[in-house]
């Protein structure tokens, strides 16, 4: 278990934990609810709430680690955008317009809740980075005249942290956690299309800091069953904070909408998936101020690569995934998603940082699968999910 200092400043958290003596020493910055994870060799850290602060600002801007070059952090409640499904997970993350009776698609997608997932059950977990968990639990039942509904639970642990004041002192320690209840409705229209909604009630507890809030989803898709294709277009996490973390400090939802493609070949068992992330927002890249814009030679601007821009900022939208299913109970993916390879990356070593990969397995009444997806060269996270249709105990 790692050894964490936590330090927070105004209206960000600063955690740092040291694993054991040869490893590298983990920077986590908790802005809110979001979590992210640094890789930082060879430093010495004073239990200084000030110094820490510039210690951290400095290596932020300065490092060169486009894995600081993140585009976020403008709202609360990031833990609602994390992947809950290890399919999801393996075929690039965020969400998938795939119509198939998977209970586990529609948190990012309720437009796909169906009578044909009644009584499912499915449960899944992810072993993050250090000593962070999350979870979800999710349930689905149909009422003939209402339409289908899918209720779930979702958690993440932050862990258990050492709390100090400036001077180093231990005065004790906390933990830090969040949850969301969810109440999910889908309804088929016709023949071709879907709509649904998501009703989120979140609570969040970040050392003395508690918040709650009310959000919602919701999604449109239209399924061709004759060529197997799927579009989907969802808008995630509108809403607002009833609680707020600060009086008078009320923050935005990380709202987002998404526009998903599936087609399943028609003569190979492949499917591919095609989502084009962010439809609110158009610029993802970031703007570093470190970026040297002025050439120290002549005194010049240096001249901006316009067309490289652009599709740099294009290819950010697009999470592209694959599904190859060699029999009815095997299934092999794999998935590309180019922001986060470009956010995450490590220049000198860009690794597999962007690629996931995994698997599905049905035995008997049971199905399992498995995911890797790799964030960062600091480690990849496990997702493990196993979902059961309970009519089948029944009958």
């Amino acid at each position: 278990m790692p050894k964490c200092l936590f330090i927070k400043y105004r209206s960000q958290f600063f955690v740092i934990c040291r694993r054991d003596k040869r490893e590298s020493l983990i920077s986590q910055q908790i802005e809110l609810s979001t979590i992210q994870q640094l890789m930082v060799k060879n430093t010495t850290v004073r239990a200084n709430s000030g110094s820490l602060f510039l210690i951290l600002s400095i290596l932020l801007v300065t490092s060169g680690f486009s894995a600081f070059s993140q585009v976020g952090g403008g709202g609360t409640y990031q833990f609602l955008n994390l992947t809950n499904s290890a399919r999801i997970a393996a075929m690039g993350g965020t969400m998938l317009a795939i119509k198939d009776n998977d209970v586990n698609l529609t948190l990012a997608n309720p437009s796909l809740i169906s009578k044909g997932m009644d009584k499912n059950l499915a449960l899944s977990f992810v072993d993050y980075y250090s000593d962070v968990n999350y979870g979800f639990a999710m349930f689905s039942s149909t009422l003939p005249s209402l339409g289908s509904y899918v209720t779930s639970l979702q958690y993440i642990n932050y862990g258990k942290f050492t709390k100090t004041d400036e001077t180093g002192l231990v005065t004790g320690d906390f933990t830090a956690s969040e949850y969301s209840f969810n109440l999910g409705w889908g309804r088929q229209l016709d023949s071709n299309f879907s709509i649904g909604a998501n009703l989120r009630t979140i609570y969040s507890s970040l050392y003395d800091d508690i918040s709650y809030g009310v959000g919602v989803d919701v999604a449109a898709s239209y399924y061709n069953p004759r060529r197997d294709l799927t579009i989907s277009v969802v808008a995630r996490n509108a809403g607002r904070q009833i609680k707020t973390y600060k009086s008078g400090i009320v923050e935005p939802f990380p709202f987002q909408m998404s526009l998903g493609l599936s087609k399943k070949l028609k003569h190979l068992p492949f499917r591919y998936s095609i989502v084009y992330n962010r439809l609110d927002q158009y610029d993802l890249s970031f703007k570093d101020p470190a970026t040297v814009t002025v050439d120290p030679l002549t005194n010049l601007p240096i001249k901006k690569d316009k067309v490289g821009d652009f599709f740099d900022n294009l290819g950010r939208h697009f999470i592209i995934g694959g599904e190859f299913m060699p029999s009815p109970n095997l299934s092999l993916r794999v998935g590309y998603n180019y922001e986060k390879r470009k956010e995450l990356g490590v220049d000198t070593k860009m690794s597999t940082v962007g690629f996931s990969w995994g698997f599905g397995i049905r035995i008997k009444k049971f199905q399992f699968n498995y995911s890797r997806s790799t964030f960062h060269l600091a480690g990849s996270p496990n997702y493990i999910t196993m979902t059961v249709n309970l009519a089948d105990f029944l009958l």
